[in-house]
């Protein structure tokens, strides 16, 4: 094409990219992002905005275009591919995006978007920074074959070589069915948006076809289905908007890479505040719960607690806290469900949460309410003993700082479990209220005087007066702190002070693993 004659060549050149440029940014044109926004949904470029720090977003490869020629793919070309990567920071830290766009191909996955996405992922590792992925696709592009599903494969090796280097930060925005669903079960966090975000290996039809099952996309797969259900997913959230400041929110808690210390922000809360409060918070009956959650919130700076898996599992609770204003993991049974015992599915959960702890420097401080593990024939035939022993790995496996606080119970093979003094735990604390021992009171002279108080002449007085005994001896934190497993006996309302100065103490804290490729975690 040639130039006009009233403008010079270079104005021409200008005016055709800012043509190109129009094109790309309008992705599949007005009607399909009409028809996406129905029901409050964001165009992907809407998303970033959001996600990112205003005006910071740097975008690649906009012009790219798939080069498929099947099935009439090589008339239809739309710049960008389906989906939009690059740059940007998030309260000022680099972090590199992608974000589908379903109006183009329906988000599908072609081998030319794939790339986009490799690029950026491999970017993210070389410089240390995290990465965030906004899913909303209709799967492999059906028309590239086997093409599309190499992308997939080889952005699940990427996923898989960044884990522990970098966090890596799914947001399921619209539908991630298929092979899609691998990409965001790799990385570090899942958040989903309500009503209109769904994630299933299989849909609907398969499964009524196979199994003769009738089940909707959002019972089978929605935000809420997989965060209190299957555990796949750690948010659920109301809108697209509301999901990203969330991704904003938990990226101020996580160091930018595995070679950073846990972030420090300026706080006006006091290390040394004190709590009077607490001193009178547990019950007296060691048969009553009490919200957990309170403790947290209140030892914490400011109050201010980001449950992580709130829905799932709640006999456990895991989240993001600070303390004299440094990132902090807090791990902490919950008294109010299932009395706080261990089940299959609290161990999960809470070894995925030390875990990624330990890979990025988080300090894990770890409150401990619990009785044992969860007694039950569905327990023992799902594997609890494996599952349980994930706990236990990865929390003797964890290097950082680790902080204990023994509130009230903590019974047999769960007092090993949770983070105690001989799997490396750096300083453990209890409250005078803690009992620890192999089991309660009850149970135990069940066991220990069975023969005695069926001689005795009045057997209910004779076990009244044993266990009175052995809780005089066992269900208290001094037998621990005599042989050094206890380091302090501290006043509940001290727990924040005492905290913080350990967490000073072992700031500098070096400690490693004897060499080897990696170890085999109990899957």
């Amino acid at each position: 094409m040639s130039t006009p004659e009233n403008i010079s060549r270079t104005e021409f050149k200008i005016r055709e990219l800012e043509e190109k440029n129009q094109q790309a940014l309008v992705g599949g044109g007005s009607d399909r992002i009409a028809k996406h926004k129905v029901g409050g949904r964001l165009t992907a470029r809407e998303r970033l905005e959001i996600l990112l720090d205003p005006g910071s977003f740097v975008e690649m490869d906009r012009m790219v275009t798939h080069r498929s020629t099947n099935f009439g793919l090589g008339d239809n070309h739309i710049p960008g591919d389906g989906v939009i990567t690059g740059y940007g920071r998030i309260n000022g830290k680099l972090t590199y995006a992608y974000s589908q766009d379903f109006t183009v191909f329906g988000g599908s996955m072609s081998r030319t978007q794939a790339n986009k996405i490799l690029k950026v992922m491999n970017m993210a590792i070389k410089n240390g920074a995290p990465i965030v992925g906004l899913n909303d696709s209709g799967g492999a592009r059906i028309q590239e074959g086997v093409e599309a599903l190499a992308g997939y494969a080889d952005i699940f090796l990427r996923n898989t070589l960044a884990s522990g280097v970098i966090p890596q930060i799914s947001a399921i925005m619209g539908p991630c069915a298929g092979g899609a669903v691998y990409s965001p079960s790799i990385t570090d966090f899942i958040f989903m948006v309500k009503n209109t975000s769904y994630m299933f290996v299989t849909g609907p039809d398969v499964i009524k076809t196979v199994t003769h099952e009738e089940v909707t996309k959002d019972q089978l797969g929605g935000a809420l289905t997989h965060n209190q259900k299957s555990g796949v997913a750690h948010f659920a959230t109301d809108d697209d908007k509301h999901c990203l400041l969330m991704i904003r929110e938990l990226l101020n808690f996580l160091p930018s890479n595995n070679l950073d210390d846990a972030p420090l922000f300026k706080t006006t809360d006091s290390p040394d505040r004190i709590d009077e409060s607490l001193n009178t918070f547990i019950p007296d009956s060691s048969k009553k719960p009490y919200d957990m959650l309170e403790i947290v919130k209140t030892i914490v700076d400011e109050g201010y607690f980001l449950e992580v898996h709130q829905h799932f599992a709640k006999n456990i609770i895991v989240g993001f806290a600070r303390f004299n204003g440094r990132s902090v993991g807090i791990v902490a049974n919950q008294p109010q469900v299932l009395a706080g015992c261990l089940n299959i599915q609290a161990s999960v959960k809470a070894a995925r949460f030390v875990r990624f702890c330990d890979a990025f420097n988080i300090p894990i401080v770890t409150l401990v309410d619990v009785p044992g593990f969860l007694p039950g024939t569905d327990q023992e035939w799902n594997g609890i003993i494996t599952h349980g022993a994930k706990l236990l790995f990865a929390y003797a496996e964890a290097t950082v700082p680790k902080v204990t606080l023994i509130t009230r119970k903590d019974y047999g093979g769960a007092y090993c479990v949770m983070s105690s003094k001989h799997l490396r735990g750096d300083v453990n604390f209890a409250f005078p209220t803690a009992e620890i021992a192999v089991m309660g009171a009850d149970g135990a002279v069940n066991i220990i005087f069975r023969d005695a108080i069926k001689k005795a002449k009045d057997p209910v007085a004779e076990k009244a007066k044993l266990t009175s005994d052995y809780e005089e001896k066992f269900a208290n934190p001094y037998v621990a702190a005599e042989l050094g497993y206890i380091d302090e006996v501290i006043e509940p309302a001290m727990s924040r002070k005492r905290i913080i100065q350990a967490l000073e103490m072992l700031r500098n804290k070096r400690d490693t693993n004897p060499p080897k490729k990696h170890g085999n975690i109990p899957l």
